[in-house]
């Protein structure tokens, strides 16, 4: 199930309209502001075709191609499903161009297309949900208003801009800059160097915890605890989390490092 489906909106309209309404904007907000795991927007959609026998641009074949020139060897063949989501791109870009595969889009931190999740996937289906209880307003109601001004736009680690986008150090307790990246603090929180450093292990404590739990979920799905899991289905949403989860983990041990003090 995805934030495009409906059926996150779990709420009884009928015994409460205010709080669906309300649960519906939080998601709208959460989607725009990158609360949403990228596992939620991922689409799926069998290569049965070659380009050619296409009568327009597919989403999912121009992806298979892209993949392709990538590595020949791991890219999607005739008969597999092949997972994507809608990355940014320029203004007019066609869809079929912004598709990308979710796995390189969380190792190289592509921004997710949110308007196209909202206009293409999320509206209509509120749309019809929420028109018989608000009538005229409520698109006005569910689509545009405070809960929709907000974005978060991550930075492209790939791509024609990411040669001229240099990515400072910051001090980790405040988030001020700092000269270097093996400066963890700036003077004015090294006073509480512990109390950030207990804080970030903290941090890595429960990211180490949340992977554990995805791996054992994994686990239970293959049949054994006691194997390590081989599993690297696609249409998965706990693939994509517990990929995920990996990234953040090795950027919090990156963080710690900067503390220069030893892991045992």
């Amino acid at each position: 199930m995805t934030c495009c489906d409906p059926r996150w909106l779990s709420i009884p309209i009928s015994s409460n309209p205010s709080g669906a309404v309300a649960y519906a904007k939080q998601v709208i907000s959460d989607l725009l502001c990158n609360r949403i795991d990228i596992s939620q927007l991922v689409i799926t959609k069998e290569l049965t075709k070659t380009e050619k026998e296409y009568a327009a641009k597919q989403a999912h074949v121009e992806l298979a191609n892209k993949m392709k020139k990538r590595d020949a060897g791991t890219a999607p063949k005739l008969g597999d499903r092949v997972p994507y989501v809608i990355i940014s791109g320029a203004k007019g870009t066609p869809a079929y161009e912004k598709a990308e595969d979710p796995i390189y889009v969380l190792e190289n931190s592509l921004p997710i297309d949110y308007e196209y999740y909202l206009s293409n996937q999320l509206s209509k289906p509120l749309l019809r949900i929420f028109e018989p209880i608000l009538g005229e307003k409520a698109e006005s109601q569910l689509l545009k208003g405070d809960h929709t001004r907000s974005r978060i736009i991550s930075h492209s680690k790939v791509g024609a801009m990411a040669k001229f986008i240099t990515k400072k150090a910051s001090c980790i307790g405040c988030k001020v800059p700092v000269p270097s990246s093996s400066e963890a603090l700036c003077k004015h929180c090294k006073a509480r160097e512990s109390e950030v450093y207990i804080k970030q292990t903290a941090v890595l404590g429960d990211m180490e915890q949340k992977f554990s739990e995805l791996w054992t979920q994994c686990q239970r799905c293959q049949g054994s605890i006691h194997e390590e899991v081989i599993c690297t289905s696609r249409d998965c949403p706990i693939f994509y989390m517990r990929r995920k989860v990996q990234l953040e983990l090795v950027e919090q041990e990156k963080v710690l490092q900067r503390f220069g003090i030893p892991s045992w």
